[in-house]
């Protein structure tokens, strides 16, 4: 047992490299953290409002974990703020083609449903992850999900997402859950928009044409 009373950590013991990835990245929580991060950093309270299912406790020994692993740091921010965020390091950010490999793969299984919770950065991640953007006009489009904003372009066959706000002919609101539902649900958006499920300003046939980049269906 470990001083706070807790089993020593799994390791899987291979020479395998993927095992190895495993031994950071295998415990449950671990790659989800990450995920809460990988838009910018975050204070423990917004890490675990994005995974409600966590306990203060496990939060703790995860973000330890993988700070004694070189995949995030500590830092204060500097006045008036002064409170304590956590933020990925080069290492850190670099797995996030993993998780965008994860979202794709997980497309293709049965029983996803939109409904149930997503925190604003998962929902921001897992849509870049499966746009198929193709060689259609460039888009822009803002959202301000659950108090959080980001921006999202699709230009050149790519699409791209950062936290914060910037201009943008339309802009998604409402609840990231409600946005799930608009953005990967079958319903047109104009008629999510008229039910109440999420506010939308800009041409509803330009947001009809951006929704269905991200469509998950065949």
């Amino acid at each position: 047992m470990t001083e706070l009373g807790n089993p020593p950590r799994r390791r899987y013991d291979e020479g395998c490299i993927a095992a190895h990835a495993l031994d950071v990245l295998g415990d449950r929580w671990a790659l989800l953290v990450i995920r809460e991060l990988l838009l910018g950093s975050k204070r423990f309270g917004a890490i675990r409002a994005g995974l409600p299912g966590i306990s203060a406790n496990i939060l703790t020994q995860r973000l330890e974990g993988l700070e004694g692993q070189g995949v995030l740091v500590r830092r204060t921010l500097p006045a008036p703020a002064s409170v304590q965020v956590y933020e990925l390091t080069a290492l850190g950010l670099a797995v996030r083609p993993v998780i965008e490999a994860l979202c794709r793969w997980g497309v293709q299984l049965p029983g996803h449903d939109p409904r149930r919770f997503i925190s604003p950065t998962a929902l921001m991640l897992s849509m870049a992850a499966v746009a198929r953007p193709g060689n259609g006009p460039d888009l822009a489009a803002g959202f301000r999900l659950d108090g959080e904003s980001f921006a999202m372009t699709v230009r050149g066959g790519r699409c791209e997402v950062v936290r914060g706000e910037a201009p943008a002919a339309m802009e998604f609101s409402g609840g990231a859950n409600a946005a799930a539902s608009a953005i990967y649900g079958p319903r047109p958006l104009r008629e999510a928009v008229a039910g109440g499920l999420v506010a939308f300003s800009g041409d509803l046939d330009e947001g009809q044409r951006f929704v269905d980049l991200f469509s998950l269906r065949a």
